[in-house]
């Protein structure tokens, strides 16, 4: 799907989705489309489990009803893990996130950079550009050189994945695509992105690192999110008026610079009407221009 302008959608399906009568997942596509979206992350958070001809069937009905189709590769990755073993089970965790959404018919999976494992942030920094580069091989030795990578900006101090770290993981290899997620980088900084300046910033960093038009196709995740000394604690709905960040001027940013991003909504529960939310904003800021 060639995208001219920024596509929105939930990640998983929200309470929204089996409230309305939705059963299974093979249902979203269409159930997306009726209420107005565009896009849709798969969540293998807990493991890629579903089977070629289940991947297949999700993508012919991505296809039929115009939604983007990406897949959120276990949360159990880890980049940097000091057990080799673990290293090269998150390789197969990538290929196998990648093998899932290339029978889909989409092209993008996020991936969760994991932990330190005692090492300085350097060190597990340039451990995890080793494993990334190891994936990437053996997705082209699996034929699946079509599927971008899309390292994630983390929410807790304790992890790999500030900004400055996935715009290195992005340097591995041109094909990758950075996950910026503004709900964790705000609560990593204790709320320090939530204005149009900061995130300006956010923007300027990742085209300065990857080039506009790799910055340009962003894959982007938004929700608010509450957070502590040490960052992210939970995700929030955008009812929430204590923690941010706040939506619209990132969509102005986006209208503004003209990108084609990919942005999902992750917040708990309602992230089907405020995806819509979040596209309602673009287009008001779209019409401004």
């Amino acid at each position: 799907m060639i995208k001219e302008q920024t596509i929105f959608g939930p990640a998983g399906n929200g309470d929204e989705f089996y409230t309305d009568g939705g059963k299974t997942t093979l249902q979203a596509p269409g159930y997306l489309e009726k209420r107005g979206l565009n896009a849709y992350e798969y969540q293998c958070g807990r493991g890629v489990r579903l089977s070629g001809e289940a991947a297949s069937a999700l993508g012919k009905k991505g296809q039929e009803y115009g939604v983007h189709l990406s897949v959120h590769a276990p949360y159990y990755i880890s980049l940097a893990s000091d057990d080799e073993r673990k290293r090269l089970n998150s390789v197969t965790y990538i290929t196998d996130s990648g093998r899932a959404v290339w029978g889909m018919g989409g092209s993008r999976i996020v991936v969760h950079p994991g932990g330190l494992n005692r090492r300085s942030r350097t060190e597990a920094a340039a451990l995890a550009c080793d494993t990334l580069r190891l994936a990437q091989q053996a997705l082209d030795e699996q034929g699946l050189s079509g599927v971008h990578i899309c390292p994630e900006t983390m929410g807790k101090l304790n992890q790999l994945g500030d900004l400055d770290e996935v715009l290195l993981f992005c340097g591995v290899d041109e094909r990758f695509l950075p996950c910026v997620d503004f709900g964790h980088l705000n609560s990593r900084t204790q709320g320090g992105i939530n204005s149009p300046e900061a995130f300006s910033a956010v923007l300027d960093a990742v085209e300065n690192a990857v080039g506009q038009e790799r910055a340009r196709c962003l894959h982007i995740h938004f929700s608010k999110i509450a957070y502590s000394a040490g960052g992210e604690q939970k995700h929030l709905t955008f009812s929430d008026t204590e923690y941010g960040p706040e939506p619209a001027p990132l969509m102005e940013l986006l209208a503004r610079r003209d990108y084609a991003a990919v942005v999902i909504c992750e917040s708990a529960g309602t992230q089907v009407s405020d995806a819509l939310h979040l596209k309602q904003l673009y287009e008001r800021a779209l019409a401004r221009r």
